[in-house]
């Protein structure tokens, strides 16, 4: 592989953003639509990366398939659609390891499978629209991740080949579209892992258990980047 890369591209949920405490908070406010119990922080947290109606499941006890369950899943998205960006953040270190890409004029983008109606609000409140080469949402392709063509698109959109770009991501999916990209692949650790999950079962190249250790890595992997 070639030692200058040709992009980074993140997951987003979990692994680029802190998400969890605004989708924690959007949760309880549903529960308490409902009057039911609220649930912790952490429980709802190992559901935040297999999306909405994960969460939704989890926090009512509900399966998919129950009578009530699309209007409770239709109910939270419209809360959540006015609390994108309240709490949630960059993982700490990530605006560093953004800047000094895009020092060494390394482009970055997003590949999500979170709808564009809500990855492009919250990449602007963030002030994130403009820094990204490239926001990729389930909307611009026919396949979703664990599927490459998203992440195809993406290197496309940047004009940087696939295999010299990398991808760094908190779920099983992320690691198996990269990897069939042919990128290197990055495990994030510190993302929304499910609470019985093995992340190092994933196959990634690289795994960073916290998301100050990314720009580490990144300058050991491409040693010539800061030369």
């Amino acid at each position: 592989m070639s030692t200058r890369p040709a992009s980074v591209l993140f997951d987003l949920d979990g692994t680029l953003i802190d998400t969890a405490p605004d989708f924690h908070w959007v949760i309880n406010q549903l529960l308490r639509e409902e009057n039911k119990d609220p649930v912790s922080y952490d429980y709802i947290r190992h559901y935040v990366s297999n999306g909405a109606r994960a969460m939704v499941g989890a926090a009512f006890n509900l399966d998919t398939d129950d009578h009530v369950f699309d209007h409770l899943h239709q109910r939270m998205l419209e809360i959540y659609l006015n609390h994108l960006d309240t709490d949630s953040q960059l993982f700490d270190g990530l605006d560093e390891c953004l800047t000094w890409l895009e020092e060494k004029n390394i482009p970055w983008g997003i590949v999500t499978n979170k709808p564009e109606l809500y990855t492009t609000p919250l990449m602007q409140g963030l002030g994130l629209s403009k820094r990204a080469s490239t926001v990729i949402c389930p909307d611009h392709v026919k396949n979703k991740k664990p599927d490459p063509e998203a992440l195809f698109l993406a290197c496309s959109e940047i004009n940087c080949p696939a295999e010299s770009s990398i991808y760094v991501g908190d779920h099983i999916r992320d690691i198996e579209a990269g990897n069939r990209a042919g990128m290197t692949t990055i495990g994030a650790t510190y993302g929304y892992l499910n609470a019985d999950e093995d992340p190092y079962k994933w196959q990634a190249d690289h795994y960073i258990s916290c998301a100050t250790k990314l720009k580490p890595l990144l300058q050991s992997i491409y040693i010539d980047l800061d030369s």
